[in-house]
């Protein structure tokens, strides 16, 4: 990678993260900011992450230690600061401020140093942020007191001896310790999610031995594309790979959802991460670390995370002004304080602006939006709701109309059989068997369906000794010494069938016929249709239930169309679509005025989702569905698609509230930090209360967006 690393990567929120991820650092307020190394945000200061959360917690602890040291430290100083309020004097003349100095000297300097970098960096860039306010507060309260210490009679003539802000200085450093590392631990529990997805992968893989040797127990991280690895009955796959010997079945719901075990034998893929059943398999590797299946996953995860919704863009865009106005404020507090404010003129003066500038620390804006939707990206995933856009869940939560594909978003996309219908003297079971026995060697997905039918029913299937496929009309084979025609009924008169008994076969709306003979005549019939999915009818009552208008939307004939959507109560139906239809339909309703999203999973709703405002992709679905969508549903539940909309109302609620926070506190402090209320009444705000409230805004922030972990969707 470039040197440019070292200062901005601009980063598309759809864009490819790096492969080196693992070494790369963002901003957790800027995604945009890419580093090769940990250090601190050019733009607002804030500490760099990994774009891949670790279980490395040593931010936080290097914060805490920081923070204890600052708050032991602190509470003497305050303690000095207030004995005389209360009528103590625990030490006599000057050494009060003196012991005052010496204490906050190491919270102020070494505590903060950190704080205190990223104050100064910010005035060099001209990047003004949260810890331009903090270091310009800071600095004037400690400087201030030590001149008072020193010289104070000489310069503010009339100020008393113990009108020091030493403990401001303190405590305010310490509360914006305290802010940070509940930050870093609020953005540690955010990432459990990814964690989780991270630790599906084992750390340690089989590596088949050469030349006779024994087979060896590596680290996952020192795998290459080539290893040949064993995995034993039982074990995870630690990376992905095609099989070269073996045959097993893989539980690869974790992955797409299917919660059928998926036969794997030599040529067969596999992922990292998914589960080996009773086989054992040797598989070579071809992808290891950023490169496998799940770590891709986990990648859309956390730059999902990383992105920007419109409504954090507004949000930034208020904070980069709104330094500027502060401080601005504050320079005009202290020229009025000091031009009609009551004597000692210069300590009012300092004492206001220095108030003005804490209070108004912008913490809580900046953590409003990021926090919030770090949260619930991460909530999302845990319930097999992979958010690929930050905007998606935006736009998504003022969604009015929701289109969906029947086949494998409504259906389960696999046809099955669903009736049998013999003929003569034939049962269903005789003709189940012969048919299954017949199919055994094709890969047609009807025969697939009828080979599950025959293993649920428990019918033993018979092999067939000769086989003979063609294409587009059916199948010839000879089971048990019987020959065999199964195909259309155009395909079995074809060869000399009779099928007019076939006419009487009631074929219901959305069902397709498969024909079978037997030594020439017509023996029966098999019915299959693409069933609906378990959870469609619930998914179609609670869409309405939240005020969207449902759609279904097809390239499937009109007939079948129809007769999926009146078993849901889908009351608008679009079938024979082209793909372009698709899309030119998403066309129409937005220029009505509709918000807009797409649920789809084939190549053939991409230019539907990627038209729609919000698109929502089947995980089993293709990859191109995948690549267009902003949301992935990894589940084959439909119940993914209420959670999303539900999440997303409940995300833009909380980012709402957070900003409410933010700016309520500096909206009503930021007048009684400048003394507007001091004419009438004669209060003042302390600098160290002023901090105090500006921390409390950041925590009640965290707090807020904290909440989404518990709720229920």
């Amino acid at each position: 990678m470039s040197d440019c690393c070292h200062n901005h990567l601009e980063q598309s929120p759809h864009g490819a993260i790096p492969s080196a991820e693992g070494s790369l650092y963002t901003c957790p307020m800027h995604p945009e900011i890419l580093k090769e190394a940990l250090g601190d945000c050019p733009k607002c200061g804030m500490d760099l992450e990994p774009l891949i959360p670790t279980d490395d917690d040593s931010e936080s602890i290097a914060l805490a230690r920081r923070l204890w040291l600052s708050v032991v430290l602190g509470i003497p100083v305050v303690v000095l600061a207030m004995a005389p309020m209360l009528g103590m004097t625990l030490l006599e003349g000057p050494w009060t401020g003196w012991a005052e100095c010496l204490l906050s000297i190491p919270v102020v300097f070494w505590c903060g140093a950190s704080v205190w970098v990223k104050g100064f960096r910010s005035f060099t860039t001209r990047n003004l942020n949260m810890f331009s306010l903090i270091t310009l507060g800071t600095g004037v309260a400690f400087l201030y007191s030590v001149t008072m210490l020193a010289f104070g009679r000489v310069i503010v003539p009339g100020a008393a001896s113990g009108d020091y802000y030493f403990e401001a200085a303190t405590v305010i450093m310490a509360l914006v310790l305290m802010g940070q590392w509940l930050e870093a631990k609020g953005r540690a529990k955010a990432g459990t999610a990814l964690r989780e997805l991270l630790d599906l992968t084992p750390s340690t893989a089989l590596l088949v031995g050469k030349s006779g040797e024994a087979d060896r127990a590596v680290p996952v991280a020192e795998l290459q594309p080539g290893d040949h690895l064993r995995v034993l009955p039982g074990g995870k796959i630690p990376a992905d790979g095609v099989v070269l010997e073996g045959e097993s079945s893989i539980n690869e719901s974790m992955l797409t959802g299917e919660p059928l075990p998926v036969e794997k034998s030599s040529g067969s893929t596999v992922s990292a991460g998914t589960m080996n059943a009773l086989g054992s398999l040797v598989f070579s590797v071809t992808g290891t670390g950023a490169g496998t299946a799940l770590s891709q996953i986990i990648s859309l995860v956390a730059q999902a995370q990383r992105s920007q919704a419109p409504i954090q863009q507004l949000a930034d865009r208020v904070a980069s002004i709104f330094v500027p106005i502060v401080i601005g404020i504050s320079i005009v507090t202290f020229v009025v304080w000091m031009i009609a404010g009551p004597e000692p003129r210069l300590f009012h003066a300092l004492t206001a602006a220095m108030a003005v500038i804490m209070i108004a620390c912008p913490c809580a804006l900046g953590l409003a939006t990021p926090m919030a939707l770090i949260v619930g990206i991460g909530r999302a995933a845990g319930n097999g709701i992979l958010v690929r856009s930050a905007s998606a869940l935006q736009n998504l939560a003022s969604t009015n109309l929701l289109a969906l594909d029947k086949t494998g978003t409504l259906t389960e996309g696999t046809p099955r059989v669903v009736s049998i219908r013999p003929l003569g003297d034939f049962t269903k079971q005789q003709l189940l068997a012969l048919g299954a026995g017949a199919e055994l060697g094709s890969e047609h997905p009807l025969a697939r369906a009828l080979l599950l039918h025959a293993r649920e029913e428990g019918i033993q299937i018979p092999k067939a000794s000769s086989f003979e496929a063609f294409p587009g009309g059916g199948i010839s084979a000879v089971v048990d010494g019987v020959n065999l025609l199964i195909g259309t009924p155009r395909f079995l008169s074809e060869r000399g069938v009779t099928t007019e008994s076939l006419n009487s076969i009631h074929l219901p709306s959305g069902e397709g016929l498969v024909a079978m003979a037997v030594a020439g005549d017509p023996a029966g019939a098999f019915l299959f249709r693409d069933t609906i999915r378990p959870s469609a009818g619930k998914l179609i009552a609670e869409l309405k239930s939240l005020g969207i208008r449902v759609a279904m939307l097809t390239g499937d004939r009109t007939s079948t169309a129809n007769a999926v959507a009146g078993e849901l109560g889908i009351d608008e139906c679009h079938a024979s679509l082209s793909p372009s239809g698709k899309a030119d339909k998403f066309r129409e309703w937005k220029a009505e005025g509709y918000r807009t999203a797409m649920a789809g999973d084939g190549i053939n709703d991409a230019p539907a989702l990627a038209v729609a405002d919000t698109a929502i992709a089947m995980g089993a679905g293709s990859d191109v569905a995948k690549e267009t969508a902003g949301i992935i549903l990894l589940k084959p539940s439909l119940e993914g698609i209420v959670s999303s909309i539900q999440l997303s109302r409940a995300i833009l609620k909380i980012i709402r509230e957070n900003l409410f926070f933010a700016f309520a506190y500096n909206i009503l402090g930021i007048p009684i930090a400048a003394g507007l209320l001091y004419p009438w009444t004669g209060l003042l705000l302390s600098p160290m209360i002023a901090a105090a409230a500006m921390s409390l805004s950041s925590v009640s922030v965290i707090t807020n967006s904290l909440r989404l972990r518990r709720m229920r969707f």
